[in-house]
This record gives structure tokens, sequence and C-alpha cells, in this order.
């Protein structure tokens, strides 16, 4: 934090803005750095060959919104905001890292009604996103990432019920996986999903991959990191039999939640301490809400949600690009020595950069930055 800083004008301008200018000066910049990215070494699994470096970028205009699903269902609210209409736009970034092979799988689907080829019924727009965290071969997070969206649309409730979709979709693409005789059933991933519709976001999390809301600066986390040691999560483990010993679930694993593991697991539909039903999420954007975080656990060992929202609004008004977005992420974590694969994707919710934050002059001073501004409001917002 700044000490003893003075804010003399009317107004002080905390971030940058976006235009032409700072967008060609920065250009041979974030070239030579990606270049730096792709001189890592590659590692093959021994199952399947995968990415070891992935950066993707999608921009979609989103059509006209008009639709109420009911209570349980995809929402439109008739708040004051409602008359905002999402415009998605995602970029991705994918590193293996220190390890020596890339188990992490991820997807971007910024147009899901063209993706799908839906009819008119299907609710418009919409978006899909995946963060799939896969430890013990390649194999449960290479099936859960092709299979996932497909559960979920097939589910007999969606999209009157979304949410009851996407918690049928988990446990089905996970007894998939165990009865696909050609994959290494005892591979296991986490998963972390985002589905919006219109202005409804539902975030459904197995594991310890983490979504952020950046919301006029100040992050919001949307899930939760289901860690053996995490109160709610070790109950239920014990009350099942299970044993949470030096962080690890029953001594293998160091996530309460994961999708395939499937030599820790009993019959299919068993209770077990390992589960594979997410919890969820349910998000009204407004146009306090900029974009969304979604990244793996390597990035969250080393990096605060704070501070991956507060990297990410500075540098989307140098450039207004989510692509470069998550790629500073994934280089900012390497930096700081992260010990895991590294996968991320930064999902924009307007085509404009974020607006610049205006504080009003104080009459003493303060010494206490931007950042540190956003972490007291979202202590004192989760205790009010």
């Amino acid at each position: 934090m700044a000490a003893g800083t003075d804010f003399s004008p009317p107004f002080t301008m905390l971030e940058g803005v976006y235009n032409k200018e700072n967008e060609s000066t920065t250009e041979d910049e974030i070239s030579e750095n990606s270049d730096n990215l792709k001189q890592m070494p590659n590692g093959k699994p021994p199952r399947h060959l995968s990415r070891h470096s992935i950066i993707s970028t999608n921009l979609v205009a989103a059509s006209e919104l008009d639709f109420d699903f009911g209570a349980v269902g995809i929402k439109s609210p008739s708040d004051g905001k409602s008359g905002i209409i999402p415009v998605f736009r995602s970029g991705s970034c994918a590193e293996k890292g220190p390890k020596q092979y890339m188990e992490d799988e991820h997807v971007c689907i910024d147009n899901l009604i063209e993706h799908l080829g839906a009819n008119a019924d299907f609710p418009s727009p919409g978006a899909f996103y995946g963060v799939f965290d896969g430890h013990g071969g390649t194999d449960a997070a290479s099936f859960i990432r092709k299979n996932i969206l497909k559960f979920i649309v097939d589910d007999l409730h969606f999209p009157v019920c979304v949410e009851k979709a996407i918690k049928n979709a988990f446990v089905k693409a996970d007894h998939a996986f165990a009865d696909d005789s050609s994959l290494d059933i005892s591979s296991g991933t986490t998963a972390l999903t985002a589905v919006v519709f219109g202005r409804t976001m539902l975030i459904a999390n197995a594991g310890d991959c983490r979504a952020v809301l950046g919301r006029r600066g100040r992050a919001v986390e949307l899930s939760k990191d289901h860690k053996p040691n995490c109160p709610s999560e070790r109950l239920r483990i014990e009350k099942l039999g299970g044993v949470v010993y030096d962080g690890y679930l029953n001594g293998q694993l160091s996530v309460a939640r994961a999708l395939g593991d499937w030599h820790m697991k009993g019959p299919k539909g068993s209770a077990c301490p390992l589960s594979a039903e997410p919890e969820l999420q349910e998000t009204i954007l407004t146009e306090d809400d900029e974009f969304l975080i979604m990244g793996c656990d390597g990035l969250w060992d080393v990096m605060s949600s704070q501070g991956a929202v507060t990297m990410v609004r500075k540098e989307l008004m140098l450039h207004n690009d989510p692509e470069r977005c998550s790629r500073e992420l994934v280089r900012e974590a390497l930096k700081r020595n992260t010990c895991d694969n590294l996968t991320v994707i930064v999902v924009c919710f307007s085509p404009d950069p974020p607006p610049r934050i205006e504080v009003p002059q104080s009459r003493v001073r303060r010494s206490i930055s931007a950042e540190g501004l956003n972490f007291l409001k979202g202590v004192l917002d989760s205790n009010s």
C-alpha cells in the first residue's frame, strides 16, 4: 500500500484508460512476453498428448433478451437495471508451468445458441465456460470438458430449471466416465462451470478452482474452494466415514469434491466422502459487474481474488483485451513460483473497457491503496 497519499485535486483517477495509443505501444511488449512463455519445456502425459500453451479469444454481440422461466429457472428480474444486456467476450490462457505434464482442460463458448444450433425457444443470449483441473492423468478432465455441456442441455429440467439440470449433469457425467472402459477411471478432475443466459449467471463448482466476479474494481467470490480442511467439507467427509489426514482426503487427495477418482468411490449412486455434486451460486448481472475470472488452483495458490481483479481491471483499461488479461495473470503466477498447471479464463460482459473510478477529495490524508479499499469493502459486505 502506498503510504501518506494526499489527494489534492477534486478527483483522483486511480487507473489508466484504454485508447488506441496505449494498444499500439504495448503490442511489442505483449508479443515479447508471449514468446517467453512459449520457451517453457514441453512434456507429454502417458496416455494423451495435451496442450501445453493455449491462448484463445472470442467475441459475440448479444441479441435481444426477453424471457422468464420462473423462480427456480432462468429469470429476468425487473429491477432498475433490467435493461442491461450483456455482451460476452472471453479470452483464455493455459500453461503447464513447472509440472511435467499438462492435465488441465478448459472451454470458452461466447455464443451458446450458435454453438448448439438451438431453436427459437432456447434462452438467448447465452454463454458457457469451464475450467477442469485434472490429476492422475488427463482422461477425466478431457472427458468432462467434452461432455459436461451435453449432459446439461440434455437434462429433462433444462432450460426450465437450469440449477437442477447442472447438478444432475455433474453426477451423470461422473457416472458416464466410470462406464467408459477405454479410459483410466482412477484419474480425476475438479470442475468449475459458468452458464449465462441474459443477465442470469450460474456458477457450479466441485473442487478447488475458483470463479471471481469483478464488480467496479471489487472482487466478489462466486465459488468456494472445496478443500478437505474446510469445516463444512470435513464434517461431510467424516459423517460418510472418511478421514482428513494432513489436509488430504483419506490421506490421498487434496480436494474434497471431484469427478472421476473411482478408486476412491463406492458403487454408483452411493454416498461417499469424495463427492461429484457441485455447489451452485446464482448471480444477476448489473452494470457494475464488469468481468469474470475463472482459474484453477495454480493461480489462486499464489494470488488473492482481489489482486487478480485489480490486475485484470487495470489491463482492460489499457487494451480492453480479455485474452491479454488471462495471459498476464498466468505470467504473474509463474513469476510468483506457482507449483501447478495454470489455466485462466477472463470473461467480459461489455464491449467497452471498465470506467475510471473517481475518488472524492479527502480532507485528511489516508494511507491505503485502491486495492486495499476494495478488500475492506468486501470484508464489510461479507460480515453484513
